[in-house]
């Protein structure tokens, strides 16, 4: 697509997809239907690295506040944290990921989406989100780099 932007992380392009939102935690918002499809950007992907493993924390239907936990990722890098991007209704999950989160790793942008979320928020565009990606780069260089040391 023509619209779709690439922001650089070093060496590696993180692709921003142009026909979805964004928010600050670092996920796309697909819109579908009445609400969303959620799942995590080529930039939290290639932070986290290698995913193995996800589970949920609430179940679907629970409404949800901003920053809420929601569940947890497993990576080679650590366990994280999810959090909801806004308040709202996170209405079901990607059952498939459950069993085998790969997909999150090679197709994350497409069968590796995360859960559906129904919401009233407006996110960012995709040169919104590229600004926040670079704005926040060179903070996330250094703690990159602490950790390897």
């Amino acid at each position: 697509m023509s619209d779709d932007l690439v922001f650089m992380m070093g060496n590696y392009e993180a692709h921003v997809p142009g026909d979805r939102r964004y928010a600050k935690n670092h996920v796309w918002l697909l819109p579908e239907g009445e609400g969303f499809r959620v799942g995590f950007t080529a930039y939290s992907v290639r932070l986290l690295q290698d995913v193995y493993f996800l589970d949920w924390t609430i179940d679907p239907g629970t409404t949800v506040r901003e920053k809420q936990e929601i569940g947890e990722v497993e990576s080679s890098k650590a366990l994280s944290t999810l959090y909801a991007p806004s308040a709202g209704t996170v209405v079901g999950f990607n059952e498939k990921l459950l069993e085998d989160p790969t997909a999150i790793n090679t197709d994350g942008y497409g069968e590796g989406w995360l859960y559906e979320f129904t919401t009233d928020e407006t996110f960012l565009s995709p040169p919104e989100y590229v600004e926040v990606l670079d704005a926040g780069w060179d903070d996330t260089q250094r703690h990159l780099k602490g950790q390897v040391n």
